[in-house]
């Protein structure tokens, strides 16, 4: 079966203002990155727009309408200082979710072994009930509960190698035994969250990471703390909120992994896959801010999700 990667020309038109971080090259750098020859095998679709529903899995209808109340007819609105929305936003934040549950349908079903999502908005610091951190509804929590309501899998794992903690994703989980949330992100950074005391009803496992920890601390937290938990959960479909701004040439964050660390990560979480689910694992795009860090990082997971999906 195929890697399947997702993307939509509308995420291009959630335009985030001259200077913001999180704008429409970073797409354009992982599409010409996967634009070589080794990347022709890829199943390439576009992303459907997310069920409403779908998304209310997650945030609440009066959540989902303020969203879409915000945005505006021209220019720019801030929700945050750091979250903003254009003419073009809410309908990249629906393809943005909707590729995650179309990925998690079509792995579900058999149709593709593994998938990537190239979208934007990103998705892991939007709260039930907020958005920030450049993001509007949490795709990849969305994916996960749609796992469960949509295919029946009873148990669903999320793992998160951003640099910075995914506070939404953990705060849709927090509760709920049965979903599990496991990162590595710098501490102190924003959004301030992800101390190894956070850990849910045993369902969260965080593995802060100090300002110039590399390839090795990264790795040994892996395989210390997220890799054992995640094993003993024994997921029915994991998650991956990709983000590659721990990169050491990112302007955000001051970690010092290289590509060769994303493929190595990439190896350990599709080996857990196997293991539990099947081989079922579904990768959405979240940070990574240098364009040419972030298109060959995102080449280096895809090709290592492709490798295992041949």
């Amino acid at each position: 079966m195929p890697t399947l990667l997702l993307t939509h020309p509308a995420c291009l038109e959630h335009d985030t203002g001259q200077g913001h971080p999180e704008r429409a090259d970073r797409l354009r750098a992982i599409e010409q990155a996967l634009s070589a020859d080794v990347f022709d095998s890829l199943k390439r679709e576009e992303a459907p727009r997310a069920d409403i529903a779908a998304i209310e899995r997650v945030h609440p209808a009066r959540y989902v309408e303020a969203i879409r109340a915000a945005t505006p007819e021209r220019d720019h609105v801030h929700l945050d200082p750091d979250t903003v929305m254009s003419p073009g936003s809410f309908e990249a934040a629906l393809r943005a979710a909707g590729a995650a549950v179309y990925a998690v349908d079509q792995v579900m079903t058999g149709t593709a072994q593994n998938a990537f999502c190239a979208v934007r908005p990103p998705g892991h610091h939007a709260e039930p009930n907020r958005p920030m951190g450049f993001c509007l509804f949490n795709n990849v929590a969305i994916a996960a509960l749609h796992a469960r309501a949509a295919h029946g899998a009873e148990r669903v794992a999320v793992v998160d190698f951003d640099v910075h903690h995914g506070n939404g994703t953990q705060g849709a989980f927090w509760s709920d035994k049965d979903l599990f949330y496991g990162s590595t992100h710098q501490m102190p950074l924003y959004p301030g969250t992800g101390a190894l005391s956070e850990m849910g009803v045993g369902n969260i496992v965080n593995a802060p990471l100090s300002p110039g920890d590399g390839g090795e601390q990264f790795r040994e937290a892996f395989l210390t703390r997220i890799l054992p938990a995640l094993h003993n959960f024994g997921p029915d479909i994991l998650l991956v909120s990709a983000g590659f701004d721990a990169h050491r040439d990112d302007p955000l964050a001051q970690l010092q992994l290289v590509e060769a660390d994303f493929a190595w990560v990439t190896e350990m979480l599709l080996e857990a896959a196997a293991k539990h689910a099947g081989g079922r694992l579904v990768s959405t795009l979240e940070g990574g801010y240098s364009l040419d860090a972030l298109g060959r990082s995102a080449a280096a997971h895809v090709q290592t999700l492709m490798i295992a999906a041949s």
